[in-house]
């Protein structure tokens, strides 16, 4: 089963491609993606990773949380279910 990790304190210049690279050095990364603005389509600072374990998942927040990632101290923690609105 795979874990949903929230990254925030992302760079602008951060991509989908640059976030799965930097994460894959914890394990087999499923999917990232970085949240844009759908006006604009520029980053609004925070993304998600899908790591294909719950223990490489707790590896990559041991490895990355307050870590630089493209110049920014980042924050990863485990994401929270959606809400409905």
């Amino acid at each position: 089963m795979s874990t949903k990790l929230y990254v925030g304190n992302l760079s602008y210049s951060t991509t989908d491609e640059s976030l799965a690279a930097a994460f894959s050095g914890a394990g087999t990364v499923t999917s990232a993606t970085v949240i844009k603005d759908r006006d604009s389509g520029r980053s609004k600072g925070f993304g998600f990773v899908e790591m294909s374990s719950d223990d490489e998942a707790a590896k990559a927040v041991e490895m990355f949380n307050g870590q630089e990632i493209d110049g920014r101290a980042v924050k990863v923690s485990e994401a929270r279910p959606r809400e409905e609105r």
